[in-house]
């Protein structure tokens, strides 16, 4: 019996504390950020890596000509978007990352779990009842418990026009191998 520990990790309360804090510190320090239903995403215009630089071009020949735009256009709030989207993104890479492995630390865990807790479960199984723990076993056994499907009526299957007819079709064939012979 081979196990595998993918994770190797330990967290102290003091450690568990400071990143406690630190979450707190973060969801205080960006509580501008903004959640969107899924309309409201699928409604915003994209801006990919050539409509970003177009944008910055744009803005940038705007802000330079400011007599070229009409005062309604709004482009004071547009380069303070861009400065906001500078200083956000760095370290939304860094939070999705951080995401990411924690993600992946969390499928892992539950992995090595899993691999554990399978093979007691095996060994339980095999040793259990000289053990006493026959109905520990039965408790643990009903994970794996299948329900069974309900049988279909005979007479569903022999005439049923979505299975090509059943005993109708048979009796045709039958019929037509008489006429042909």
């Amino acid at each position: 019996m081979t196990t595998q520990n993918l994770v190797n990790l330990t967290l102290t309360e003091t450690q568990i504390a400071n990143v406690d804090a630190a979450l707190t510190t973060l969801e205080t320090e960006l509580a501008g950020l903004i959640a969107l239903s899924e309309g409201e995403k699928r409604r915003l215009r994209r801006m990919g890596n050539k409509t970003e630089s177009f944008s910055r071009q744009a803005l940038q020949v705007v802000s330079q000509n400011p007599q070229m735009i009409p005062a309604n256009i709004p482009v004071a709030d547009a380069i303070a978007d861009i400065k906001l989207l500078d200083q956000l993104r760095p370290r939304l890479t860094r939070m999705s990352r951080l995401i990411e492995r924690g993600s992946d630390t969390d499928a892992a865990l539950g992995n090595d779990i899993m691999t554990v807790a399978l093979q007691a479960y095996g060994l339980l199984k095999l040793t259990g009842r000289a053990e006493g723990m026959e109905s520990l076993r039965r408790d643990l056994s009903g994970v794996f418990s299948r329900t069974k499907r309900s049988a279909k009526p005979a007479n569903d299957a022999v005439d049923s026009p979505r299975r090509g007819g059943g005993a109708s079709r048979q009796a045709a064939h039958q019929g037509s191998s008489e006429r042909a012979a």
